[in-house]
């Protein structure tokens, strides 16, 4: 590789039965900044010491030495005595990962805001909390203690562990008390919030770019400092790691559409607990827009999608929507098929590309008809002072459907939330002690 920066990794992956696939953790590695050098792959139970035969393990270390490859990354879940065994057999200094420690990399280089790089620390906490334990036999025994990932020695380290698991979790505790002060605030000015959901690359970021009202993001930033003029649109794992809110382009409501953190397969609780926070745009909104990849199998949406509800519904009461996206890629009749075998799990669903632009119209009204319906109110307001101030409140906050403007009132006709109507009630009232 002369003349170039790229770092190699060899992907390994153990199944009990049937073939490895190894199409999503090779997208993995590239999204790390890994360029994969080769594989190797077993059918066989799950060697308690290695993972792999000790056969496969050898053949393993002679691709490492052969591709000069820096690392070694598993599609398995490996403990820590696996990760010691295995990088006593591999060619010096190769560093030995599963797929959770190369999903936290990826995070940390994504994580750009606060919230985001404390969420890939508790994590990345988590996952060495249980290590540390095995670090202190291993590293007793072992002459090169900070072998192979496990880390130097150290008897406090369990310690400082949980003190620092403990102050991050105050932390994004503040930060989620500030979200939600923020989502109050923008449901007081009559927004309504419909969150993307869904696995990663199911396109929800680019469903973003399509239904959004960019023009209207600059004039909103004030009132609403989370709004971002930039929603990545890649064929890329993990573009998204935190949060992406924008106002959607509606008629009749003002809509706020969050893009939020992909679910990704296969992950232990506590990488997920780890970002439960990231979830809470999608378990505060009014709307839940669940994407699947219709190009996939139906075993895959289906499974993607069972896991999705499980995450949902454990704290989320807003109607859930289920959006099959990339038709495009998919003929009229395979998309039937798979909407009809998947309808108990997506009953009602609705089919979209983001990408070409297809019956985007239809998902903007099937998202209008969904959320909470809307109080429609007639308000008669003397003429004063104050009036025009109150008519351009109600234009800011709700659909204003007619303004009737007399010598002695103005009449206006509109619908809105009822905490708008009840606001915009007492508004009315004390225009009239005024008068």
């Amino acid at each position: 590789m002369t003349g170039t920066t790229t770092k190699t990794a060899v992907v390994a992956k153990r199944v009990d039965d049937g073939e490895a696939d190894t199409a999503e953790i090779r997208e993995l590695v590239r999204a790390a900044g890994y360029e994969v050098g080769g594989e190797v792959t077993q059918t066989r139970t799950a060697d308690p010491a290695l993972q792999l035969g000790e056969g496969k393990v050898e053949e393993l270390a002679a691709l490492v030495a052969e591709t000069d490859a820096e690392r070694v990354v598993f599609d398995n879940r490996l403990g820590p005595y696996q990760t010691y065994n295995l990088g006593k057999q591999l060619p010096e200094n190769t560093e030995v990962v599963d797929r959770f420690r190369l999903i936290l990399d990826i995070f940390g280089q994504r994580a750009n805001t606060r919230k985001a790089q404390l969420q890939v620390e508790l994590a990345e906490l988590r996952y060495e909390l249980p290590r540390a334990e095995a670090k202190t036999s291993l590293a007793k025994r072992d002459e090169r203690p900070g072998f192979m990932g496990l880390g130097e020695y150290d008897e406090s380290r369990e310690q400082d562990i949980k003190a620092q698991i403990s102050r991050i979790r105050d932390e994004l505790a503040n930060i989620e008390k500030t979200e939600q002060q923020r989502r109050e605030t923008r449901r007081e000015s009559g927004f309504e919030l419909v969150a993307l959901a869904g696995y990663t690359n199911a396109g929800k970021s680019t469903l973003l770019r399509r239904l959004a009202d960019d023009l209207d993001v600059d004039e909103n930033e004030q009132l609403h400092p989370d709004l971002d003029t930039t929603a990545e649109s890649q064929d890329k794992l993990f573009t998204t790691l935190g949060t992406t809110t924008r106002r959607l382009d509606m008629d009749r409501r003002d809509v706020l559409l969050t893009d939020t953190v992909g679910f990704i397969s296969d992950l232990p609780h506590w990488l997920v607990e780890s970002f439960k926070s990231t979830l809470e745009s999608v378990y505060q909104a009014d709307l839940v827009l669940l994407v699947v990849d219709a190009s996939e199998s139906i075993d895959e949406i289906r499974e993607k999608l069972v896991t999705s509800h499980d995450t949902l519904y454990e704290r989320n009461e807003a109607p859930i929507v289920t959006v099959f996206n990339k038709v495009d890629k998919v003929g009229d009749d395979e998309l039937a098929e798979k909407m009809e075998a998947l309808s108990a799990l997506a009953p009602d669903p609705i089919a979209v590309s983001g990408k070409e632009g297809i019956n985007l119209a239809a998902l903007r009204e099937r998202i209008d008809a969904e959320l909470p319906p809307r109080e429609r109110e007639t308000l008669v307001l003397p003429m004063t002072d104050e009036t025009m101030s109150v008519v351009s409140w109600v234009h800011d906050h709700a659909h204003v459907r007619d303004v009737d403007y007399g010598d002695e009132q103005v009449v206006v006709d509109f619908e809105a939330l009822p905490t708008v109507v009840e606001k915009s009630r007492a508004k009315a009232s004390d225009l009239v002690a005024e008068a």
